[in-house]
């Protein structure tokens, strides 16, 4: 069984890993330096990038034949 290919290239998915880690590490360290509660959009942006990392696994894991539910 083939599975299909994700929408993310073999690059932009190593970026947005990247990104996800980067993002995931600088929220907590910004919640102990800084006052003000600005670390929670490093949060809201690491969880969006996960998000998109998911649905490419997601859309990797299908079978290359297989039409979407959408």
């Amino acid at each position: 069984m083939q599975q299909g290919s994700g929408f993310l290239t073999p690059r932009q998915r190593r970026l947005a890993w990247l990104g996800f880690l980067l993002a995931a590490v600088q929220a907590p360290v910004a919640a102990k330096l800084v006052a003000d509660d600005s670390w929670l959009f490093s949060l809201c942006v690491a969880l969006m990038v996960a998000t998109v990392i998911i649905a490419d696994d997601s859309a990797r894991r299908r079978p290359a034949g297989a039409a979407s539910s959408d």
